[in-house]
């Protein structure tokens, strides 16, 4: 067991042992609204008036459906717990609960599955306003323990930064792409700033309020002041796994374009990718098939899925990921000096990017990998970010002038 986990593992543990009931004797709340007679509209209406939904006692969780419906289940994305499960009707009203068993600092996004007859519908949870938002829609959550940071907020203080447009036609993808660059408070031609490409850019940008966070960490000075090229694929389920073309695309055209328009620093050290999922195994890629050109790797929730024997049991999608993913093992390399890992505890491909620390410490680079009871999503990402970014481009340290 790495050291990142042993000590995260540690800090749960004693997290748990604050956050437990102080007297479990009396149960949980909902179990005083239905012991003894059915509780009447009145006390179903004060008691949601009362509670915020879901319920947070411990580390149990009571997830609460009010309406006449004939069976309402809880669809969450927990990998390796039921991902369906149905909730208790309360005598004859028109309450329904259940009642979940989560540790504590946990986010669980999930939805409401209603039927009514043979009519079922996934719904919002109407009881609980928080929402997270993703390119398939929305999903309710649901958090014990930890709040949303507020550095991922809008800081009044924080002077903001500029996005721009830029057009580029690539030879390598043989298309014109756009691509996005962020430019820093307070920007200025006489200084040279690291460079960070991101895979997925407008997805971070729109999902994990990017923007935000860049202009609250670098104002705070926790992360320094750096241009950010924000790409976005139409393909990337084909062009992020171990693709050439992609790689020709990020390393001979879009970090060119950067540097003979705008002051970057041109070594390897001041030169980073970032990635979620598939993103994250084109970044690997990248810096495996150019070494000694990225010198720091944020990989978030990489879909590193390999196979020691026998199919690959992903599907289709994941076959040029397997391939890539088994000949790096075979051979990894040293692809970059820095790398920053992170995963929830709830994804299904925790034992995959558990298992790729030890294998990227073996190359001597300098790894550092964190992991959160959370899922495969844009707010876990987003919540990782100051623990990736501060890491990889530290503080003011890194201003560098002409």
């Amino acid at each position: 067991m790495s050291t990142a986990i042993s000590e995260r593992a540690a800090e749960e543990e004693s997290a748990s042992r604050s956050d437990e009931p102080k007297d479990t004797a009396q149960g949980l709340a909902i179990h005083e609204l239905i012991r003894g007679a059915p509780p009447t509209t009145e006390e179903i209406d004060s008691f949601l008036e009362r509670h915020q939904v879901p319920l947070v006692e411990g580390t149990s969780v009571t997830f609460l459906y009010r309406g006449q419906v004939d069976e309402v289940r809880l669809q969450h994305f927990i990998y390796g717990l039921e991902t369906s499960q149905p909730f208790d009707r309360v005598a004859d009203t028109d309450l329904r609960y259940l009642v979940l068993d989560l540790p504590p600092q946990s986010v669980l996004q999930y939805k409401l599955n209603v039927r009514n007859g043979n009519e079922g519908r996934w719904v919002l949870d109407p009881l609980n306003p928080e929402r997270a938002f993703d390119p398939f829609g929305a999903n309710s959550v649901c958090r014990t323990g930890v709040q949303t940071p507020d550095w991922t907020r809008p800081d009044p203080e924080a002077r903001p930064g500029d996005v721009l447009n830029l057009q580029l036609f690539s030879r390598a993808m043989g298309e014109s792409r756009n691509l996005l660059l962020y430019l820093p408070a307070r920007f200025r031609r006489n200084r040279r700033y690291p460079l960070l490409v991101v895979h997925d850019g407008n997805d971070y940008l729109k999902y994990s309020n990017l923007k935000t966070v860049l202009d609250n960490l670098i104002h705070r000075q926790e992360v320094a002041p750096l241009i950010v090229a924000l790409t976005q694929s139409p393909d990337r389920l084909a062009e992020y796994p171990d693709n050439e073309n992609h790689v020709r695309f990020l390393t001979d055209e879009v970090v060119p374009l950067v540097e003979r328009d705008y002051p970057i620093r041109r070594e390897p050290r001041a030169r980073g990718l970032m990635g979620a999922s598939f993103g994250a195994v084109a970044s690997l890629s990248c810096a495996w098939r150019r070494p000694g050109v990225w010198g720091k790797l944020l990989l978030q929730s990489g879909s590193f899925a390999f196979t020691d024997i026998g199919p690959n049991r992903r599907g289709p999608a994941f076959d040029p990921v397997v391939e890539f993913v088994n000949a790096f093992r075979r051979n990894p390399g040293r692809p970059s000096e820095q790398i920053f890992l992170s995963c929830g505890t709830y994804e299904s491909l925790i034992y995959e990017n558990r298992s790729m620390v030890p294998l990227l410490q073996s190359t001597g680079m300098d790894v550092r990998y964190t992991e959160a009871r959370d899922g495969h999503n844009w707010i876990n990402w987003r919540d990782r970010l100051r623990q990736g970014l501060s890491w990889l481009f530290p503080g003011p340290l890194w201003m560098v002038y002409e």
